[in-house]
């Protein structure tokens, strides 16, 4: 049986590097591509960070740079959540995994288009302009692939604005773009990931593996759990994570279809990803939305994953 076909387009983050030994360590996982957008930190920091988590993993799939901003608006990043490199906490090596030659929108229309129709999904853990680039440049993507499973939005608040997620605000016009379309769209938000509070009882689980790979993700989550102890949360959320096991084994959540279409213009609402899971707007579901995790079960993919990657 074959692995489940992914390409993973983030902007490492701690979550996405997390994301990121998942889809490589899993063994139901075919990962295919790893494609970087701006989000967490600049297009060059996130890029790099990708290929220095790929070197330390072991992983050899193709990476490729993506946008370096959102598509009509001025970009925005999370230092205050991610540090000055995007990645801080452990110590980088310098890439290994070398950079594919292609622009992100590209390699991701190129990959899609060379498998079987149905076959590769895509896993958006950033802003969503790449994947909007990609279904510009290629429009028979929305038919192609197999389904978009991304960390992004919320149906109660956000957290860059009281309305709008991080992924959604950074480029609203794509993500519109994105659940806009005909393909099939699984929405990770933050109602689900804040219930992925990374505590001390799985960084036990991760340290006691015992190698160097462990060391590194201990690191991670040692900065990320002070970077939003400062905001009141007793663990980080990993969000990204929590986009991957959607795909990999969806049973590890639960799920109501709503219609969700994304604030442009509001005051105050930019950002918002409206979601109407009652038919108050009288339109047909076009989102699978997550709403409640069995968080223990997603840890045992983690750690396993870890370990099988065997760093």
């Amino acid at each position: 049986m074959t692995g489940q076909k992914l390409i993973l387009d983030c902007d490492p983050g701690h979550d996405d590097a997390l994301a990121i030994l998942l889809a490589a360590g899993d063994p139901r996982s075919d990962l295919l591509a790893i494609t970087t957008v701006a989000g967490n930190q600049t297009i060059e920091k996130v890029t790099r960070n990708a290929r220095a988590v790929c070197t330390i993993a072991g992983v050899t799939v193709p990476v490729a740079r993506g946008a370096a901003g959102p598509l009509a608006r001025e970009a925005i990043i999370a230092p205050d959540y991610h540090g000055d490199s995007g990645l801080d906490g452990p110590v980088l090596p310098a890439p290994e995994v070398p950079l594919d030659p292609r622009p992100a929108a590209q390699l991701i229309v190129e990959t899609v288009m060379a498998h079987d129709p149905g076959t590769v999904t895509l896993v958006p853990t950033g802003p969503l302009t790449n994947i909007a680039l990609a279904l510009a440049l290629e429009p028979r993507l929305a038919e192609r692939v197999r389904r978009v499973s991304l960390m992004g939005g919320s149906y109660t608040r956000g957290n860059r604005t009281p309305a709008a997620e991080f992924n959604i605000m950074a480029d609203p016009e794509a993500a519109a773009a994105v659940f806009a379309a005909s393909w099939p769209v699984t929405m990770v938000g933050l109602d689900l990931t804040h219930q992925a509070l990374a505590d001390d009882a799985f960084r036990s689980r991760v340290r006691t593996l015992g190698t160097p790979l462990a060391t590194f993700v201990e690191d991670l989550l040692g900065f990320f759990s002070a970077a939003y102890a400062r905001r009141g949360f007793a663990a980080p959320a990993v969000h990204d994570l929590c986009a991957v096991a959607a795909v990999l084994e969806p049973e590890v959540m639960t799920y109501r279809d709503a219609f969700v279409a994304i604030e442009l213009a509001g005051t105050w609402t930019t950002g918002m990803t409206v979601t109407d899971f009652d038919g108050l707007l009288d339109r047909p579901a076009n989102t699978r939305v997550a709403v409640a995790l069995d968080r223990d079960r997603l840890w045992d993919l983690t750690v396993a994953a870890i370990a099988q990657l065997g760093r």
